[in-house]
C-alpha cells in the first residue's frame, strides 16, 4: 500500500478547480475564489482508505509552465477538471491536457486520469455522451465524474475515486479495450488460488474459501453468501463451480466480475494480502522480511516451518510413494516465478531408486538453504505462501536463530540441529565419493552422475544418542594456498586421504594445521580402504598423527561396497560436531573400549526388547481382566526391566566418564 496520495487539478480557467477544493474542505461554497489555494493535506484517519492525501490546486496565471511540468511528475492521480456547459473546455481535454500530461510521464507507468465536470448545477442533462469516447481512447482515464462545487454535489466521491485510482488502479489488472484480465493479473490470481487450495485438488471447497476469506477480509463467509456466491459463478461459466468446490476458472470469474463492476479494492485487497505491489510482483518487503542475525549465529527452520514443509511435500505427493517426481516437483514450484532447483540438488540430499527426492530429502535441501542462504529461504517460503497458511506475520517466523558457538561451549549443550562438516583432501582422495556416500550411494550409482549435475554439498540425517541432526557435508578445493576464513569456519573438519596414495596424508597434516587451535574438532578419514594400503610419505603415520595430537584414529572408510557404504563415520562427525566441548577419546569401533562397549549397550537388541515388554507389561497392568498367570508374569518383567535400568544407568555414567 502506498504511503500517501498526491491529487493535482489541472484544466482551463473559470473550469472551477479552487472551488471544489475549497468546497471539500469548508463543505460550502466559497464567496470569494482566489486563483490558487495552497497544498492541502487531508490526514490518513479522515480518509476512507486510511491514507494521508494531499491536494494540489493549479493556476495558470500565477504558475509557470515548468512548475506545471514538475507537479505533473510529483502526482500520483491527476484530474482534469472542465466545466459542463463549456465545449471549448472539454476539447481541451483532449487537445491539450491528455497529450500534455503523456509527454511528462513515463509510457510505461502512465499516471491514472480521473475527468471531473464540474458546474453540473448550471445544465438540466448529463454530457457523458461527449465523454465516453474519450474514456474509451485514452486507457488511462479512470472514470468520468459529474459534479458542482456550488451544490457540492459529488465532491467527496470525486476525490475518492481520485485516491481510489491510485491505490485500487485498473490499469494492471484489466484491459479495457479487450474487456479481459490481463495476463499479469490472471498469473497473480493463478498463484493466490493455487496456495489457498490446500489439498492441491484444483478447487477451493468450502473449508478453503472460508480460509481465503477469513485471512484476506479477516472474516468468514456465511453458509448463505457462499452458496450465492457459486450461483453467480453457475449461472456465468459452465466450469466455474463442481460439486466440491470452486475451480480456477471460477475463482478468475469472479474478480474479473469485481473489477467490471467497479469493486477493484476487492481484487487489490487480496494481492496485497498475498504480497503483491502496484506492479503485481511480489513486493521486496514481502519477500525479504527483516530478520536480526548476530555473528556468529546460524539459522535453522523451526518445527512451524517443518510441519508446513511437510503439508507442501503431502499435498504434492499425489501418488503417496514419499518421493516427488518430476512432475510432481514441477508442479510444486509452479507457484515460482522460476525452478529454484536444478539438477544439482538430487546429488546434494537423498532421493530414491528412480532419482527421485525423497521426503527426507526435500526437507534436507531447506535445511540446506536456511543455514547457506537465509534470504533466499525467506524468498521461497514467501513464494509458499508460508506467512498466509501459517497465519504468521511474515517468513521470518519460520526461522531460529541459534547461539553463538562460544556460548554453546560455554554452556556446554547445543539447541542446534544443522552442523556443518567442511571436507578436505587432496587430489583423488575421494572427497566426492565420502559426500555421496552420506546420502547412501555405493561407488556403482556414483559412477553414474553427469559432471555438470555435481554438487559440492551434500545433506542427510544423523543420530547422535537418539537425538536427529542434519549433518552438511561440504567439499572444499584441494588448492591449499586458496584457502579462505570460510573454508574453515565449520563445526567439524574432515580430513580425508587416499590409503592407496604414499603422497595423500601430507595434505591433510598441512590443512590440520589451520585447526591446530581446538576450536574446531578434526577427524582424519582413510578412504578407499578397500585398496591395499600404502606407507604414507609423511614424517609420522596417520595413526601417530593422530595420537599426537589427540585425535580419534584414522576411520577406515570405503565407497567400493555391494550396499550402501556404512555410516558410522558420519554418526561419529556428527557427534563431534554437537559435543565439541566433549573431545571424545575414543572414535574407534574396536569392541573392547568402555566406550564402545557403552555405546553397543545402548544400542543392543536386549534393552530394545526390556523396554517393549516394559512397556507392553504396564499397558496389560490396566486391562480389566488380568487373571494371576499375567500378574506373575508382570512381577517378573518389572523386576527384570528395574534390574536392567539400573545396569543402564550405570552404563550411562560409564558412558559420559569415556567422554
Amino acid at each position: 500500500m502506498r504511503k500517501d496520495v498526491r491529487i493535482l487539478l489541472v484544466g482551463e480557467p473559470k473550469v472551477g478547480k479552487t472551488s471544489l477544493i475549497m468546497s471539500l474542505v469548508s463543505e460550502e461554497f466559497p464567496d470569494v475564489v482566489p486563483y490558487k489555494v495552497e497544498e492541502i493535506t487531508i490526514p490518513a484517519d479522515v480518509t476512507p482508505e486510511r491514507v494521508p492525501t494531499h491536494i494540489v490546486d493549479y493556476s495558470e496565471a500565477e504558475q509557470t509552465d515548468e512548475q506545471l511540468y514538475q507537479e505533473i511528475s510529483k502526482a500520483s492521480v491527476i484530474c482534469i477538471v472542465y466545466s459542463v456547459n463549456n465545449k471549448k473546455s472539454i476539447e481541451k481535454v483532449t487537445s491539450h491536457w491528455i497529450p500534455l500530461i503523456n509527454e511528462r510521464t513515463d509510457k510505461d507507468s502512465r499516471v491514472p486520469l480521473i475527468l471531473v465536470g464540474n458546474k453540473s448545477d448550471l445544465v438540466e442533462h448529463s454530457c457523458m455522451d461527449t465523454i465516453l469516447p474519450i474514456m474509451n481512447k485514452y486507457i488511462e482515464i479512470e472514470t468520468c465524474v459529474e459534479c458542482s462545487a456550488k451544490s457540492l454535489k459529488n465532491i467527496s466521491e470525486l476525490f475518492y475515486y481520485a485516491q481510489k485510482a491510485v491505490l485500487h488502479p485498473t490499469g494492471p489488472l484489466y484491459c479495457l479495450d479487450q474487456k479481459e484480465m490481463k495476463p499479469s493479473c490472471i498469473k497473480a490470481l493463478k498463484r493466490i488460488f493455487k496456495v489457498s487450495d490446500l489439498d492441491n485438488d484444483g478447487i477451493l471447497n468450502d473449508n478453503e474459501l472460508n480460509f481465503f476469506q477469513r485471512v484476506c477480509f479477516n472474516t468468514p463467509l456465511a453458509p448463505q453468501a457462499l452458496e450465492d456466491v457459486k450461483n453467480v459463478v453457475r449461472k456465468n461459466i459452465a466450469d466455474g463451480v463442481c460439486e466440491e468446490g470452486l475451480t480456477l476458472q471460477g475463482f478468475l470469474f469472479l474478480h474479473t466480475l469485481f473489477i467490471q463492476r467497479g469493486r477493484h479494492e476487492t481484487t487489490w485487497a487480496v494481492l496485497r494480502c498475498f504480497g503483491y505491489d502496484d506492479a503485481l510482483e511480489l513486493h521486496q518487503d514481502y519477500l525479504f522480511p527483516p530478520l536480526k542475525i548476530p555473528p556468529e549465529c546460524s539459522t535453522e527452520l523451526n518445527h512451524n516451518a517443518s510441519l508446513f514443509l511437510q503439508a507442501v511435500f503431502e499435498k504434492h505427493d499425489k501418488d503417496r510413494d514419499c518421493a516427488l517426481s518430476p512432475e510432481e516437483l514441477k508442479d510444486l514450484f509452479d507457484v515460482f516465478p522460476y525452478m529454484p532447483w536444478g539438477p544439482d540438488v538430487n546429488n546434494t540430499v537423498c532421493t530414491n531408486e528412480l532419482g527421485w527426492i525423497t521426503y527426507q530429502g526435500f526437507l534436507s535441501q531447506w535445511m540446506l538453504t536456511t543455514y547457506l542462504d537465509v534470504q533466499r529461504c525467506l524468498e521461497y517460503l514467501g513464494y509458499l505462501g508460508y506467512s498466509i497458511v501459517a497465519e504468521q506475520e511474515s517468513q521470518a517466523a519460520a526461522i531460529t536463530v541459534t547461539r553463538t558457538k562460544a556460548q554453546d561451549l560455554q554452556k556446554r549443550q547445543t539447541q542446534r540441529s544443522v552442523f556443518l562438516c567442511n571436507v578436505f583432501g587432496g587430489p583423488s582422495s575421494g572427497k566426492s565419493g565420502f559426500l555421496q556416500a552420506l546420502l547412501g550411494r555405493n561407488l556403482m550409482c556414483q559412477k553414474t552422475i553427469r559432471e555438470e549435475h555435481k554438487s559440492y554439498y551434500a545433506i542427510s540425517t544423523a543420530h547422535v544418542y537418539g537425538q536427529e541432526k542434519y549433518l552438511l557435508l561440504h567439499e572444499i578445493f584441494s588448492d591449499f594456498d586458496l584457502l579462505s576464513e570460510s573454508d574453515l569456519s565449520c563445526d567439524v573438519a574432515c580430513l580425508i586421504y587416499d590409503v592407496s596414495n604414499p603422497c595423500s596424508f601430507e595434505y591433510c597434516a598441512q590443512v590440520f594445521k589451520c585447526f591446530q587451535d581446538g576450536v574446531v574438532p578434526c577427524m582424519v578419514v582413510a578412504a578407499k580402504a578397500d585398496q591395499p594400503e600404502e606407507a604414507q610419505q609423511y614424517c609420522v603415520s596417520p595413526p601417530e598423527f593422530c595420537r599426537t595430537h589427540k585425535m580419534p584414529p584414522p576411520q577406515a572408510f570405503t565407497c567400493n561396497t555391494a550396499g550402501p557404504p556404512a555410516k558410522d563415520v558420519f554418526v561419529k562427525l556428527a557427534t563431534m560436531a554437537t559435543y565439541p566441548h566433549a573431545r571424545l577419546r575414543c572414535m574407534c569401533t574396536c569392541n573392547r573400549c568402555t566406550f564402545c562397549l557403552c555405546q553397543n549397550f545402548l544400542n543392543s537388541e536386549l534393552l530394545h526388547t526390556v523396554k517393549a515388554k516394559l512397556h507392553t507389561a504396564i499397558f496389560s497392568r490396566h486391562m480389566a481382566h488380568v487373571d494371576l498367570t499375567n500378574s506373575a508374569l508382570w512381577l517378573r518383567a518389572s523386576v527384570g526391566a528395574a534390574l536392567f535400568a539400573v545396569l543402564g544407568f550405570t552404563v550411562y555414567r560409564l558412558l559420559l566418564r569415556a567422554r
